[in-house]
């Protein structure tokens, strides 16, 4: 049951992904709202991960769960009758933040349920499948309901969903949560949130301009914040993060890894249907159908990825490789050219994503000590979703600045060498 959250909060992430064009002319969209629209998700889920991750831990984990679904499925009513590009970023935040209580609190039931060896790997590879098949769900029921009857129609949807899962989880899941609960930590909660939340906002108005006022003072708090949140955690007796975990390389490694997984796969793909449309005129439902693809064989190879041989750290590597060597075949999509070349990059980068899900699903939780399994959560989606908030935002400015072929080509060639360098680092280590 706890496997269904990821599922809902995946579709949910990436409705807007194939509706992006007709969403921003309904809403009139400026220059900047796109990115916003498109992340603002992203915001509210890395802002909120890490304090969900400990909330979980300490106070319930089904509690949570169970309060992030009911959030989610409010979030979507507005989302749904949004009419003004604000009212529907404020949405898809809140959205964000529900998701972001909801995927710390479901892994680390998962964890609780699974303490260690075997089980725990088919466990999580579950779960990191539910990633993929909700990636898949989402762009396909988007451009189907935008095809016969209107963008908004998925968020209704999504709210339905959001409730029965609330109502299902709060009537079978057991309760569980730390046998050595902390003080709730306010300093480190409102100094990473509103770092998080103002580098993330200054890498989205650098669209712009780099040197543009509000891009050099959100970047100015967030490094402020940052230097603080580390001073601080390092004085707290129970912190937020136990900056100690650093100091473990499968940590190091899940973690980085989470974040450039965020920024080079994540972060790519969820602007590059919006390339394809420009450049290529494709509708929503055709590239709905297209992505399926790539997510399907995400689905399908996470289910599968016990039985590769391979320690966790040597799948996720592999993972990333089979991602960049897909990616290459992506350079081309923002041109005219032959479609052959996306499509058969979309598989193998999706085979690859399979095996990148199920295996740092099984590292962020085996590299933390059992009563921190949602903490390690936090983390590691934290990381996500950072990622993906700063790549969508970079190929967006790449695409507005140079044209969407040559700025998908640059956006491309970029994630290539970023996720092809994390594969040779996560080979590397003994995780």
């Amino acid at each position: 049951m706890a496997s269904l959250a990821p599922l809902l909060v995946l579709t949910n992430y990436t409705v807007p992904m194939v509706t992006l064009p007709d969403t921003a002319r309904a809403l009139g969209a400026g220059p900047t709202g796109p990115v916003w629209i498109l992340g603002s998700v992203a915001l509210g889920l890395s802002s909120v991960l890490l304090v969900s991750g400990g909330l979980a831990d300490d106070h319930g984990r089904k509690r949570v769960l169970v309060i992030g679904t009911g959030v989610l499925a409010a979030a979507s009513v507005v989302t749904a009758l949004a009419t003004a590009v604000p009212v529907f970023v404020a949405a898809r935040f809140a959205q964000g933040a529900a998701s972001g209580a909801m995927l710390a609190a479901s892994l680390g039931l998962v964890g609780h349920a699974y303490p260690t060896g075997p089980e725990r790997v088919r466990a999580t590879g579950r779960y990191g499948a539910m990633i993929g098949l909700g990636t898949a769900v989402g762009p396909l029921v988007s451009g189907a309901l935008a095809s016969v009857a209107s963008w908004r129609a998925a968020y209704w949807l999504v709210a339905g969903c959001a409730l029965a899962l609330m109502a299902v989880s709060a009537r079978v899941l057991e309760e569980s949560r730390s046998p050595e609960p902390r003080r709730f930590d306010v300093p480190g909660v409102v100094l990473l949130s509103v770092g998080v939340a103002a580098l993330v906002a200054g890498v989205t108005e650098s669209r712009l301009g780099w040197g543009r006022p509000v891009v050099l003072t959100a970047f100015a708090v967030a490094a402020a914040l940052g230097v603080a949140f580390v001073a601080a955690e390092r004085r707290r007796p129970d912190p937020l993060l136990d900056l100690e975990l650093f100091r473990r390389p499968a940590f190091l490694v899940a973690t980085g890894g989470a974040l450039v997984v965020g920024a080079a796969i994540v972060g790519l793909l969820s602007y590059l249907p919006s390339v394809l449309q420009q450049a290529r005129g494709l509708t929503p439902l055709e590239t709905g159908l297209l992505f399926g693809l790539w997510s399907s064989l995400s689905f399908v190879v996470a289910l599968l990825s016990r039985h590769v041989r391979l320690r966790t750290a040597g799948r996720f590597a592999l993972g990333l490789a089979l991602s960049a060597a897909g990616f290459t075949g992506l350079l081309g999509a923002g041109s005219d050219g032959s479609m052959v070349p996306v499509v058969a990059g979309l598989a193998v980068s999706g085979i690859g994503s399979g095996l990148v899900n199920s295996s740092i699903t099984h590292l962020a939780i085996e590299s933390v000590p059992a009563h921190r399994v949602s903490m390690g959560s936090g983390a590691n989606n934290t990381a996500r979703y950072v990622g993906s908030s700063l790549g969508a935002a970079g190929v967006a400015a790449a695409v507005g600045q140079l044209g969407a072929a040559s700025g998908g080509t640059v956006a491309v060639a970029g994630c290539v060498v970023l996720t092809a360098a994390t594969a040779v680092a996560a080979l590397l280590t003994r995780a």
